[in-house]
């Protein structure tokens, strides 16, 4: 109870009410002083200037009654002057004597005080008036603890002094109306207080509520909840307060939904960034990495914050050093699988150092950049021996071809049997070169985007025949059995009828030259658990493809066993050739085999002819290439 007391004391509501009740008290205690005192003052001037205008007037008579009078007690002047004092004066608690020169009394206004008459009245003030003084009162307690006013004036005849005029007045009147006066002024008070109290927390609700409901939008912008306003109650300066606040919560709203929008989109650049970021301060210390670098580095990366940087990526600081001072600014980081990895391989990092520069402090901090340029090695990888194998390609047959042409023209052309032989051997080369050079251009084409599809449906099952018929001699002459298996729901497929063909023909003739006689070469169409597509399989029990040869048996020029492919007159390229068809058309191609086993090629075509399948094949023909 008392720490609420305590809170609610210090509560601006609570000091402005307490101190407009301490305002009206003291200013109504100042205005009761000075009205209870002046109307004391007055209301006891009136009365003793009425008593005195009573004992004047009594004064007057009795000097007429008395005057010339050789003896005071003279029978007919006391009778009228007691009628006129009785009569004329018979005021409730006032009370009239008139004494003789020794002070004895002669007459009472109160009959009740009949036996005072002939008694000496004693008070100073009786004595005194007997002296001749006229001003003679004061105020006097008597035994019932009641407050008279008393006064006496002497009675002369000429300059003789014959009596004297005694009276007395209770003032419990006056009094009781004193109290009355202030028991109506402290009503008044006590209701001016209470009005003010009731005044004071209205007046003071009205200033702090305004300022409660500022107190609790801060605590919410505080809290982030911009949603609220403070109402406006009026123009004054709790008013203008609210506006201002108001303002400056929409202007705090905006610089925050700014500063959050760019911290968003700093946060969203550097997730999805294909390239890993990190930040490191003065020290070499990592103060940030996004996920792709966590990604990138593997193990390395988690938990890395207040890392060092060098330990992160496995160098020696000098190095860092040498590219923080801008001397070398990249370098390549070789990074491999971890140890227990189902596929080992190695990733190449290109690491770009940035040096951040304040002005007066020089280098405070490094931002490291990580490029995957793995595929980008591989490709320039790939593109050399492209080149090379391209070059050695030609470069056989050439030389071939120029050796058989110098023997011809060394004489061997004069001997028809030689001469018939070499020109076989410079003709098969020549057609060679050309199939290679065939191949070339059509793959270039399929690179360029120039080679256009002309996409129609094609029933399955007549396309798988029309190929074995192709090939039936060939199967006949090694004694190798073909079967076409269409499995239920399958129909039609949407595909360019001549590129597929190449397709097939690929497939098919892989399969028989790698087939032993007596093996078997199986054609299989199923459709896609999707039902969007068809799968095409060509199957065969050859000598199979080795495990480690799969990831690769699609690039270009690349041969399993390179001198035997040569001999029966491969070029290298039929199977890049067929997945680009494949990949143009939208679909996917697979290699499935074991060394000594055989293989499984299977590729996939859309079933219907729809615009959809068509944008569908396209843009997955454009992702491939």
């Amino acid at each position: 109870m008392k720490v609420w007391i305590n809170r609610l004391l210090r509560t601006i509501q609570a000091k402005l009410i307490i101190i407009y009740v301490l305002l009206i008290l003291i200013a109504m205690q100042l205005i009761g002083v000075y009205f209870v005192s002046t109307m004391k003052h007055t209301l006891t001037n009136n009365f003793t200037n009425d008593l005195q205008m009573t004992a004047n007037f009594v004064l007057t008579y009795a000097e007429q009654k008395l005057k010339g009078e050789e003896e005071i007690d003279s029978e007919g002047s006391l009778e009228d002057l007691e009628a006129i004092v009785r009569n004329l004066f018979n005021m409730n608690g006032v009370e009239i004597q008139i004494l003789d020169a020794t002070g004895k009394v002669l007459i009472t206004s109160v009959q009740a005080h009949a036996d005072y008459i002939g008694r000496k009245n004693t008070e100073m003030v009786v004595n005194r008036a007997l002296q001749g003084i006229r001003d003679n009162e004061e105020v006097i307690i008597d035994e019932e603890n009641v407050r008279k006013k008393v006064l006496a004036k002497p009675i002369s005849s000429g300059t003789k002094i014959v009596g004297a005029l005694y009276v007395v007045a209770s003032m419990k009147d006056l009094y009781t109306t004193i109290e009355d006066i202030n028991k109506i002024f402290l009503s008044g008070m006590v209701i001016a207080l209470g009005l003010t109290a009731v005044l004071g927390v209205i007046l003071a609700h009205t200033i702090t509520q305004p300022i409660k409901n500022i107190t609790r939008q801060a605590t919410r912008v505080a809290d982030g909840d911009f949603e609220g306003q403070v109402p406006v109650l009026g123009n004054d300066e709790i008013g203008q307060l609210s506006e201002a606040f108001n303002d400056m919560t929409r202007r705090l709203q905006e610089a925050l939904s700014v500063n959050e929008e760019e911290k968003e989109k700093l946060a969203s650049v550097l997730t999805n960034m294909s390239d890993g970021v990190i930040a490191a301060d003065e020290q070499g210390r990592v103060i940030l990495i996004n996920r792709r670098a966590s990604v990138m580095l593997g193990k390395r990366g988690q938990e890395c914050e207040n890392k060092p940087m060098a330990d992160l990526l496995g160098v020696e600081p000098w190095q860092l050093e040498e590219r923080a001072q801008d001397k070398v600014n990249w370098m390549l980081l070789p990074l491999h699988s971890a140890e227990g990895d189902s596929e080992p391989h190695e990733t190449i990092l290109r690491v770009t150092f940035t040096p951040i520069h304040r002005r007066g402090e020089g280098i405070t901090g490094t931002i490291v950049v990580l490029q995957d340029v793995t595929e980008q090695e591989k490709l320039d990888q790939s593109r050399r021996e492209f080149v090379a194998n391209v070059s050695h390609e030609l470069r056989t047959p050439l030389t071939t071809i120029k050796s058989y042409a110098e023997a011809l023209e060394d004489g061997a052309l004069e001997e028809q049997q030689l001469a018939g032989r070499f020109v076989g051997v410079i003709r098969n080369e020549t057609e060679r070169m050309i199939r290679l050079v065939t191949d070339l251009l059509h793959l270039s084409r399929l690179d360029s985007k120039h080679a256009k599809l002309r996409m129609k449906p094609i029933h399955v099952s007549d396309l798988l025949e029309e190929v074995l018929d192709r090939f039936s001699f060939q199967f006949r002459s090694k004694q190798i059995e073909a079967v076409i298996e269409v499995k239920e729901g399958v129909e039609q497929a949407w595909m360019d009828r001549d590129q597929i063909d190449q397709v097939l023909d690929n497939l098919v003739s892989n399969a028989l030259k790698y087939t032993a006689e007596g093996g078997s070469v199986k054609l299989i169409a199923d459709v896609t658990e999707d039902q969007r597509f068809v799968s095409i399989t060509v199957q065969d029990t050859g000598i199979g493809i080795p495990k480690k040869d799969l990831d690769r048996i699609f690039e270009r020029f690349y041969r399993v066993d390179k001198g035997r492919s040569r001999n029966m007159g491969g070029t290298g390229l039929g199977l890049s050739i067929a997945r680009e068809m494949v990949l143009a058309h939208g679909g996917s191609i697979v290699m499935e085999s074991e060394w000594n086993e055989g293989t499984s090629v299977t590729f996939t075509l859309p079933m219907k002819d729809s615009l959809q399948h068509l944008d569908e094949a396209q843009e997955g023909s454009e992702a491939g290439l």
